[in-house]
């Protein structure tokens, strides 16, 4: 899997070594919240390393999930995923791809979620995606904040995903 850089932060695939800070990431309720109806925190850290090995499947030119670390120490703050998303609905052609973002809470309200998501989407561009849409719990103001600094559009609330009622948030990329 590829890595991307961006002026603070290098998205890069998940190690192994990485499991301790995905645990203490995922175990934490306030950072999964908002991951859709089927999240729920870690309660061990062997959930971490199975999901790393998940994670590290996603392989190919566009579509991904990230470790998002700093350019400078290498200290891990947190996740970002680019990967088509199935509908909840029957409609015909191919899967949208989404864009989602969770950050350790100390790592929160720096730009590093909008930082890395735009070198994610300049990447996927650079690559041939010309869309992408993000899906957001609609109590989620920080990740629809994210949303409009990334110039994304709101197409108001949807149940097309997840099957519950969330905000959807679209982007036509560019190279």
């Amino acid at each position: 899997m590829r890595t991307i850089s961006s002026e603070r932060l290098i998205m890069r695939p998940w190690d192994a070594d990485d499991a301790d800070f995905l645990f203490d990431l995922e175990s934490r309720w306030e950072t999964v919240r908002f991951l859709g109806p089927q999240a729920k925190p870690m309660t061990g850290r062997s959930e971490a390393v199975e999901s790393i090995i998940r994670r590290r499947t996603i392989d190919d030119p566009i579509h991904g999930i990230w470790a998002i670390s700093s350019r400078e120490s290498g200290e891990l703050f947190g996740n970002i995923l680019l990967k088509p998303i199935p509908l909840s609905i029957d409609v015909e052609g191919e899967a949208p791809v989404e864009i989602g973002w969770h950050l350790h809470p100390d790592a929160q309200g720096a730009g590093y979620a909008t930082e890395a998501a735009s070198a994610v989407m300049t990447d996927a561009a650079n690559n041939g995606l010309r869309f992408v849409i993000a899906v957001t719990d609609p109590l989620n103001a920080a990740s629809q904040r994210v949303c409009e600094r990334l110039g994304m559009r709101s197409l108001g609330v949807t149940e097309a995903y997840y099957d519950e009622h969330n905000l959807l948030f679209e982007k036509t990329l560019s190279r």
